[in-house]
């Protein structure tokens, strides 16, 4: 049986959409994918990301323990900064993909993809050592994410607490009387903010952000403009770029991987994972149609690889995807087809993000 956020009802009287998504009734569209997608892109948009799980780890071994869990280093994370992370299985294929905001020297809170929530609870409390705990404090939570060009413009008028700069937060904020943990982190490939805070707080939150940016052109959003948004963006989504059997290198997140690290779980089967037969591209689609994930990719009449995510992004005004290749085809400007109901549409590797906002 599926469950409902704290913001179930706010989003079945404004119209919303519901779907079935990780376990969750959650809103797929309000005023449709692609005017979501346009408003996040050139104004705002406030999304209902109250599915994610949230963990935390205290105790005095707690960065220990983190650096031994996640391919990220920690050591030199200051208060009130977060950092993304992978991770690991011993095999080197991905657990899951998350952010780590340090809260203090023995507090860390970890924020986790919803389908993977009890599992990334149950691996990590499996690894513990020393002196740290771990609560999971999902259900206690809500989340709700401003995105766009203009959401520090909306948040201003409700709050003094905004973060400085990217991937820092304000612990013990407040936006408009509502206690609450602000971060300047998000999965659009805008500027944004990501909202924490007590379940019951999350519908007043949620009205007053949308009252706050009517004149901003400030919309509620639903899962598909976030989907279409995160992939227009080159962003991975665990279960499609990442996997147990697709490793950080192949994924073309080695950079989030730092094997200086005395040792962490899944370290001694990525040194032997380099070079690399596979890897993630991006593609872009120069024929007629759009690619979507499970679609097989070929190199003439070659069957060599699958796509991952794929789909029309609205402000780019194209169809692009990701996909898992061989090596030899990651160049820009390589030819490929992938087969989309048994036509193949002709493709060319590109650069990724496919979209970035000017800064």
């Amino acid at each position: 049986m599926e469950r409902k956020t704290p913001l179930y009802d706010c989003h079945v009287a404004a119209g919303g959409k519901i779907v079935p998504f990780a376990g969750w009734l959650l809103p797929v569209q309000y005023s449709g994918v692609v005017a979501e997608h346009m408003a996040v892109r050139t104004a705002c948009g406030l999304f209902d990301v109250s599915h994610m799980g949230e963990l935390v780890l205290r105790g005095k071994d707690a960065l220990a323990n983190l650096n031994r869990l996640l391919t990220n280093d920690y050591t030199d994370l200051q208060t009130g900064h977060a950092r993304y992370s992978l991770m690991c299985y011993e095999s080197g294929g991905v657990v899951d993909d998350l952010i780590v905001y340090k809260c203090s020297d023995e507090a860390y809170l970890i924020v986790v993809n919803a389908a993977n929530c009890e599992k990334d609870a149950q691996w990590i409390s499996e690894h513990l050592s020393g002196e740290c705990t771990m609560e999971n404090i999902s259900d206690s939570v809500a989340q709700v994410a401003l995105q766009g060009p203009k959401a520090e413009a909306v948040l201003s008028k409700l709050s003094k607490t905004i973060p400085a700069g990217n991937y820092t937060f304000i612990a013990q904020g407040e936006v408009d009387g509502i206690q609450a943990l602000v971060s300047r982190t998000g999965y659009t490939g805008e500027d944004g903010f990501e909202i924490y805070c007590a379940a019951a707080d999350a519908p007043a939150l949620w009205e007053k952000l949308l009252a706050a940016g009517k004149d901003e052109g400030l919309i509620p959003c639903g899962l598909g403009a976030r989907d279409t948004l995160r992939l227009e963006a080159g962003m991975p989504l665990y279960g499609h770029e990442l996997s147990a059997e697709i490793n950080p290198y192949e994924a073309v997140l080695g950079i989030f991987v730092k094997m200086d690290k005395p040792d962490f779980i899944g370290k001694a089967a990525l040194e032997q994972a380099r070079p690399v037969s596979r890897r993630k591209v991006g593609l872009k689609v120069t024929g007629r149609g759009i690619i979507r994930e499970h679609c097989d990719v070929y190199a003439g009449e070659e069957k060599v690889g699958f796509v991952s995510s794929g789909t029309h992004c609205p402000y780019l005004g194209y169809a692009v995807g990701m996909a898992m290749v061989p090596v030899e085809y990651k160049e820009p400007g390589t030819k490929l087809l992938v087969d989309v109901r048994g036509r193949k549409v002709e493709c060319e590797v590109i650069k990724t993000p496919f979209y970035k906002r000017a800064q």
